[in-house]
């Protein structure tokens, strides 16, 4: 991740992306302190997450929404980070734009989970371990019945946007509403470029890959005309998405959201 850093300073690193303006590090966690003042009042809710040997849930009210986040926020970065050090990363051109946006992407999820990490404090679930068994780093698209590295990541971003369009409605505070708000059209904009590279201007789908011009987007978008979320983004539940995180997460590291729902 060294190539999109910039040091400016012995305590201030800047993050240099083309998906949106430059931020400063040492300011985001500025930002992510303060608003660990405005979740203290969210700490009644959970104080302490609960947890067996081999489920961690997420906890209840607004605290357990952002545990949920940071749960998927943590399973994105390490999937990154292991990216980062594939076989199929390393051998990218270190010019190339396909290079320096996985390197981007990488930067802003590890950057997510520690915020999210930062203003949970005490109340934050664990460290996860991951497990990436049914992926192949070493290739870009998938074969052999694994996932390669650029249908992995359409499949995490994806499920992370649709994470969080549908844990909006259990979040009581509309200040966290408008964190998460802004964390998701990060995560939206990952989308795309992932599509993107997968098959150039296929980010809302791909006529030539047997899409219609009724049918375009449809994997993203509910194309119903009577559903309550009729041609909004597609959103999952929790429980819909933890299915599939899951299968990504270690036997002693499954996440629950069962506090959270209840």
């Amino acid at each position: 991740m060294s190539d999109t850093l910039q040091s400016t300073g012995p305590d201030d690193v800047q993050l240099m992306s083309p998906l949106h303006a430059p931020i400063k590090r040492r300011s985001f966690f500025l930002y992510a302190g303060a608003t660990t003042l405005m979740l203290a009042g969210c700490s009644k809710d959970n104080d302490n997450p609960p947890a067996t040997n081999t489920t961690v849930d997420v906890g209840s009210g607004d605290t357990g929404v952002l545990n949920y986040a940071y749960a998927l926020e943590q399973l994105e970065a390490a999937f990154y980070a292991q990216v980062l050090r594939s076989a199929y990363f390393t051998s990218l051109d270190p010019a190339s734009a396909e290079r320096q946006i996985l390197a981007d992407i990488a930067l802003h999820e590890q950057i997510h989970a520690d915020f999210f990490k930062s203003v949970l404090a005490g109340n934050a679930i664990r460290q996860l371990t991951p497990d990436f068994s049914g992926i192949d780093f070493s290739q870009r698209l998938s074969m052999g019945g694994k996932l390669g590295v650029l249908d992995a990541a359409r499949a995490f971003e994806d499920l992370g946007v649709q994470a969080y369009n549908g844990a909006g409605r259990f979040i009581t505070d509309p200040r966290n509403l408008v964190l998460a708000g802004k964390i998701v059209s990060v995560e939206a904009r990952h989308a795309s470029l992932i599509r993107d590279l997968i098959r150039p201007n296929s980010f809302m789908g791909d006529i030539s890959a047997g899409f219609t011009p009724d049918t375009l987007g449809e994997d993203v978008i509910d194309r119903s005309v009577t559903s309550r979320t009729a041609r909004q983004e597609k959103s999952k539940l929790p429980a819909q998405v933890l299915a599939i995180a899951n299968t990504f997460l270690a036997a002693d590291s499954k996440v629950s959201a069962n506090s959270l729902v209840s």
